[in-house]
């Protein structure tokens, strides 16, 4: 019987099972010491050792440095009491100005080169296996005695001097039931690459096949199995390849360095956060991953908007994490799209309310900050008073730049693709997310009501248009934020509206989003998706999974965001350029400082104090 130490294990068994290529008897050796750290191999040159170091550090997700040697040093006592880099390695490829030129079981021909090279031992997946064994997680790579998945992506890693490349994944098929488990398994071990940096469709990382891996063997999923994606440390070979250098080595993927730590005694990543999953999409299937705490605030926050200072009910539409399952998709987006405007003030000059606006322009405001391109879609006949408002938002700091604006008419039957999608192409969104926020929504009968019943329909441009057909499009994820039943999006809640609003039977928004978030009062919404994306993106669980554990963590840019967040002193500013130029309260008409109704001081000031309260 084969012994599990490594130094007793039989390299002669190994190579012959090589002959024929990486086989099924390589693998089953390989998983008698699953106990055993295993490392993914580098050797090159001195001059360039410094360089790849640094290239480490850039991207600690595929290539976490457990041990650099100095030149010609073959042992590595940290690791191993009896290694010797030149046999340690079931099989090396031997790479010449960045061509791979061969394979060998041995470097000991290579003696003299050596001596002024200089190896790398990075951390490797396969040794968080055991711990997602243990915690009854399938894998299905060793269920069918293969190599592990391993694929190139279309994101690139931080370069450093001549070190560049793409990021490589290796991929396991998880079950659905027990993401959050394979997750928070491997998030501590941070020196076997730590948690997945995606999970879901795989085109989303630019991978097209998954029969058709680059490296390792294709794995067959089970039924209700997900893609799950973690960072590899084969992107260290293709960054030797990229590199070019005259002579370097790497382990070939799949047989690495078997050390003699056993895996429980690796260090573990220290924070004490717990990371929990949440499916932000079906078409593409992505999920996303934010620490306990941050979805705790993110519950706060909701909670804190859903009241009702109206009693309308509006309890009863409430649904949880709504506010959540947005902002990790908005964090995720490129484009967002944002349409609000509601007439409901039909004998007025503007027929404007003052409910949705300053909530529009408050996620704008972080949205910018978080470089993603944003633009606001109005109406044709409110565009000069956009613009004016937007214009003295910026002269007076509530926005720091302009937000480009738009309008929709739907002058043809395939206006909505055209305006969503690069020439109509649905492969070519120019959106990721689209959001309406109090803005009037097409009813049952293709009409639009304001709270009164009152027909609006002849001051509304067909915007809902857009939302309608972003449902076929993949990849673009919509988001209604309402508090009356009436708003664009508050479709998903239709039933509720009918049942529990008042007049609902009639003016309830027939059009659905795939999110729709209830609050006493829409601007709450928006001041409330502007602070949960900064909880998002001040997360450090979320943000690993967001940069694919490539980079550095943004967190320097935190002054930024935070200067973008809501505040007492911008909303009241915001109010008074929304009545300097004629925008009245919903429920009142006033010209006053309130909004529905609600004085500015004492109510929207508050809730505006709370929900900064959960800001870190």
């Amino acid at each position: 019987m084969l012994n599990c130490n490594p130094k007793y294990i039989s390299k002669a068994k190994f190579q012959m099972s090589l002959k024929n290529g990486l086989c099924n008897e390589s693998f089953l050796l390989i998983r008698l010491v699953l106990s055993y750290k295993q490392a993914n191999v580098v050797i090159l040159h001195k001059s360039l050792a410094d360089d790849f170091e640094k290239f480490c550090h850039a991207n600690d997700g595929p290539l976490p440095l457990l041990y650099r040697s100095k030149p010609g040093e073959w042992k590595c006592p940290s690791l191993s009491s009896n290694s010797d880099i030149r046999t340690d390695c079931l099989q090396y490829r031997i790479y010449e100005y960045g061509a791979c030129t061969g394979t060998s079981t041995s470097l000991k021909d290579y003696f003299d080169q050596l001596k002024d090279m200089v190896t790398f031992y990075l951390g490797c997946s396969f040794s968080f296996e055991k711990a997602a064994h243990k915690v009854g997680v399938p894998l299905r790579n060793v269920e069918q005695k293969c190599n592990v998945s391993m694929y190139k992506t279309d994101m690139p890693c931080c370069r450093v001097a001549s070190f560049c490349c793409n990021l490589v994944v290796t991929m396991r098929p998880i079950p659905e039931d027990q993401l959050e488990a394979v997750v928070e398994a491997t998030y501590p071990l941070k020196d076997s690459h730590g948690a997945p940096v995606h999970i879901g469709n795989p085109g989303l990382l630019g991978i097209q096949n998954l029969s058709s891996p680059d490296y390792g063997d294709p794995v067959q999923p089970h039924p209700q199995d997900v893609p799950v994606f973690w960072a590899c440390g084969v992107t260290g070979v293709e960054a030797v390849s990229n590199c070019k250098s005259p002579l370097a080595f790497t382990h070939s993927p799949g047989c690495m360095s078997i050390t003699a730590l056993k895996n429980e005694d690796a260090p573990v990543h220290n924070s004490k956060e717990i990371p929990m999953v949440h499916c932000i999409s079906q078409n593409p299937l992505h999920y996303s991953i934010a620490s306990e705490t941050a979805v705790r605030k993110i519950r706060e926050l909701e909670s804190l908007i859903g009241i009702d200072p109206g009693d309308r009910g509006m309890k009863h539409l409430c649904c949880q994490d709504e506010l959540l399952k947005t902002c990790l998709s908005l964090s995720h987006a490129r484009s967002v799209l944002i349409t609000t405007g509601f007439p409901t003030h039909f004998n007025h000059e503007p027929p404007e309310e003052n409910d949705g606006p300053p909530g529009a322009i408050a996620m704008a405001a972080m949205l910018q900050s978080l470089e993603k391109d944003v633009v606001i879609v109005t109406d044709q006949r409110a565009m000069g008073l956009n613009k004016k408002i937007i214009e003295d938002g910026v002269q007076q700091g509530v926005l720091k730049t302009p937000v480009p604006l738009l309008s929709y008419q739907g002058d043809a039957a395939e206006s909505a693709l055209m305006f969503l999608c690069e020439n109509g192409n649905l492969e070519r969104p120019r959106f990721d997310q689209l959001i309406a926020i109090e803005r009037a929504g097409m009813a049952a009968d293709g009409n639009y009501y304001n709270a009164r019943k009152v027909n609006i329909k002849h001051l509304v441009d067909p915007i809902d248009e857009l939302f309608l057909a972003a449902h076929n499009i993949p990849g673009v994820t919509t988001t209604g934020i309402g508090d009356g039943g009436n708003e664009l999006g508050m479709g998903k809640v239709k039933e509720a509206v009918r049942k529990h609003i008042k007049n609902g039977d009639v003016i309830a928004c027939d059009v659905e989003a795939d999110f729709a978030i209830v609050a006493g009062v829409s601007n709450w919404g928006g001041y409330a998706v502007a602070c949960a994306l900064y909880i998002l993106n001040t997360c450090e669980i979320h943000d690993r999974y967001l940069r694919k554990a490539i980079g550095f963590p943004r967190l320097s840019k935190k002054a930024n965001w935070a200067s973008a967040l809501p505040s007492i002193t911008k909303e009241e500013k915001l109010l008074k350029i929304l009545i300097q130029h004629g925008v009245r309260s919903g429920v009142t008409a006033s010209l006053e400082m309130e909004v529905d109704g609600l004085p500015f001081y004492n109510v929207h000031s508050v809730i505006i104090e709370k929900l900064l309260e959960q800001i870190p």
